[in-house]
């Protein structure tokens, strides 16, 4: 089977459980993002950690999840925020845990533990929140986050492929990632920016189209953060992908970096107009 056969199969399946998981109900949507928060965790730690200190590196996972099943208690079963601090054991069980270590050369390593819970565990704890609007299930401000994240990528890649790989185009991050351009750029944020408005007008989003606009610009601006943030931890550790978990693909923090930037930036963007 072609490579690009296997990334069309690939992206279809990505799209499908996307929709189901933003879509159905409470109870798929947070279990998604628990696999998916999961995963995308496990990969960076491999990546920037590989086999030291495991019982940490375990921990962490442990309270990674734990964090996520927290909220998403407080927001889809009305559990009192005070629970929240149920976390605090977790967190506090990797330092703990060094207490008892004899070697502690790399010590310095667990601090990307943190860096995961804030890069990842954050982010994506979000989500409980995001799609319960007014104590309703509602995940279409989820799901169009995912369309204008898309839209930002196909006009990224169609302007990008056009115009920014011409001798002289100004790339975006030449040392970063080499292949982005501004014409991408500009594209990517153009498309999302239509989008946006699209989704309003056609009543999925239910605000004004001006916000639609804006929750396009700042989407598409922040789901290249995310990506480029990515690409700075895969060129520090010399890997091309986070994983091999989705064929064609790459792992599952490729597939979710831009997103990892994106909700945290259209949530603060939907409270900041009250539109959540």
């Amino acid at each position: 089977m072609s490579n690009f056969l296997v990334r069309t199969l690939s992206s279809v399946a990505i799209v499908a459980v996307t929709v189901a998981g933003t879509l159905l109900n409470p109870q798929v949507c947070g279990l998604l993002f628990l696999i998916l928060m999961y995963i995308a965790t496990r990969e960076f730690l491999s990546m920037s950690m590989g086999g030291r200190w495991p019982v940490q590196q375990k921990l962490a996972l442990l309270a990674a999840a734990a964090i996520y099943m927290l909220v998403s208690a407080v927001a889809f079963y009305g559990v009192s925020a005070a629970w929240l601090m149920l976390a605090f054991p977790f967190l506090a069980a990797i330092p703990v845990s060094v207490l008892f270590v004899k070697h502690r050369d790399d010590l310095e390593d667990i601090a990307l533990l943190y860096t995961a819970f804030v890069y990842i565990t954050l982010p994506l704890s979000l989500v409980p929140l995001f799609v319960m609007c007014g104590g309703e299930f509602d995940g279409m401000r989820l799901f169009a986050v995912f369309v204008l994240i898309w839209a930002a990528d196909v006009g990224a890649y169609c302007l990008g492929t056009l115009f920014g790989q011409k001798p002289g185009s100004l790339k975006l991050a030449p040392t970063i990632s080499p292949k982005k351009s501004w014409w991408g750029f500009w594209g990517g944020l153009g498309l999302a920016v239509i989008a946006g408005v699209a989704l309003c007008l056609s009543g999925l989003m239910p605000f004004p189209a001006v916000h639609g606009a804006g929750l396009g610009f700042v989407v598409a601006v922040s789901a290249v953060c995310g990506d480029l943030f990515e690409s700075v931890w895969k060129r520090r550790y010399g890997v091309k992908d986070s994983g091999r978990c989705i064929p064609g693909h790459g792992g599952m923090l490729d597939r979710i970096d831009s997103a990892l930037f994106a909700i945290p930036a259209a949530f603060a963007y939907l409270a900041l107009f009250d539109l959540i």
